[in-house]
């Protein structure tokens, strides 16, 4: 039998075959659930007025008492505009809502962190810095999410300076915590470390620039970033002020030239870009190399492919082994963050996840086994911990 559903191209109803992703988000995903009963005369007189005067006066008078008596401390604002969904790109704050949604269940049933879309009418970086700003005292975290790059840097690096609870664009981050976990176990089990290999990746967005600079951070080599146009080299008259600033750390092997040049003799390939890579620039890696081709729904480099000349492969899908995913990262590294109140995430607080990350699977490591499952339960207690105690050591934990 048909569902009526409601068609997206217009404002009326149309009967059209069942489609479970529809039936699955009528009404929204989630909801807003008391955590205190309001059962009579008595319930109402604490939870709301006259009894609720007590508690805002005593956050008044000592306003750290805010992460005791409210929901602050477990609460993070999931902020978009709406500019890079998805694979979908640039559709508007109403319809980046259902993805929102969807990354607050997920900070819910991985990290057990409650969380709330905001998408904003703007794409200002002025006003969603300021808008963020003032909205921040409700809330204990930011992710910021699907904003499109260069402002994605701009504004995260802005609220963190302005503001004393951590914020973290989810799209740069927690892709690079979960490759770099992905990348450290495909080189325990193939014998080598990371300061043996040489990576290309492919792709200068936000999640391009923050795996480049958590793949120096871990020791790595040498990478070479490359976007449209090829490697990001510092000879180049054309690159953008972040693009100059990748060019700085990166390249020591001084590249220049197609993306391809770069592949000749590589260890590692991670795709963030989309696109598709020739299998003869693929056949030209380095023996034994590692193709984490993460673009959704097409890998740059098909498994089928990869696999030809690839020692681990890894993908961003789910349908096939070794998925890059961020779910393994976010609600974990902000549970953590939030348990000890920690004031920022910081490269230490990254690292440390994905070294808890890539432990969570090192007893079991193979070929189709170098980082865990979205639904392997050891994985957010593990994450939560390290970054919590990567806060303590880092002197940004308050409790």
């Amino acid at each position: 039998m048909a569902a009526e559903i409601v068609n997206p191209r217009s404002d009326s109803t149309t009967e059209e075959p069942f489609d479970a992703a529809f039936a699955l988000h009528r009404g929204g995903k989630m909801a807003i659930q008391a955590t205190v009963p309001v059962r009579d005369r008595d319930d109402l007189s604490l939870a709301y007025t006259p009894g609720v005067a007590k508690v805002c006066s005593a956050i008044a008078e000592n306003p750290e008492l805010v992460h005791d008596y409210t929901w602050k401390p477990n609460v993070v604002a999931v902020v978009t505009d709406g500019t890079a969904v998805l694979g979908l790109g640039d559709i508007g704050p109403e319809a980046s809502l259902p993805v929102m949604e969807g990354k607050a269940i997920l900070f819910k049933q991985f990290g057990g962190v409650d969380a709330v879309p905001i998408a904003l009418a703007t794409t200002d970086v002025d006003e969603i810095v300021e808008t963020v700003v003032r909205l921040a005292p409700s809330f204990g975290g930011v992710n910021l999410e699907d904003i499109s790059a260069p402002r994605c840097f701009e504004i995260e690096k802005r609220l963190q300076e302005e503001l004393d609870i951590p914020v973290f664009h989810d799209d740069q981050h927690g892709t690079a915590v979960v490759t770099l976990a992905a990348l450290r176990n495909a080189s325990v089990l193939t014998g080598r470390s990371l300061g043996q290999l040489r990576a290309v990746i492919s792709g200068s967005g936000a999640a391009g620039v923050a795996i480049a600079k958590i793949l120096i951070e871990a020791g790595i080599g040498d990478v070479a970033v490359c976007d449209r146009k090829g490697i990001v080299s510092a000879d180049r008259e054309d690159l953008t002020d972040i693009k100059r600033e990748v060019a700085g750390f990166t390249n020591k092997a001084g590249l220049v030239g197609p993306m391809e040049a770069a592949l000749k003799g590589a260890d590692v390939f991670i795709g963030v870009s989309g696109g598709t890579v020739p299998e003869p620039a693929v056949a030209s890696m380095a023996e034994g190399a590692f193709i984490f081709a993460m673009a959704n729904p097409n890998p740059e480099i098909h498994p089928d492919i990869a696999h030809k000349y690839a020692a681990v492969v890894a993908t961003g899908r789910s349908d096939f082994p070794n998925q890059i995913n961020n779910v393994l990262a976010f609600p974990g590294i902000f549970a953590g963050a939030l348990q000890v109140r920690a004031s920022r995430i910081t490269e230490g607080m990254k690292l440390a996840a994905a070294e808890a990350l890539a432990a969570v699977v090192a007893d079991e490591l193979s070929a189709d086994c170098v980082i865990p499952s979205p639904f392997d339960e050891r994985v957010a207690p593990a994450v939560t911990a390290a970054v919590a105690a990567a806060a303590r050591a880092e002197g940004v934990a308050r409790r």
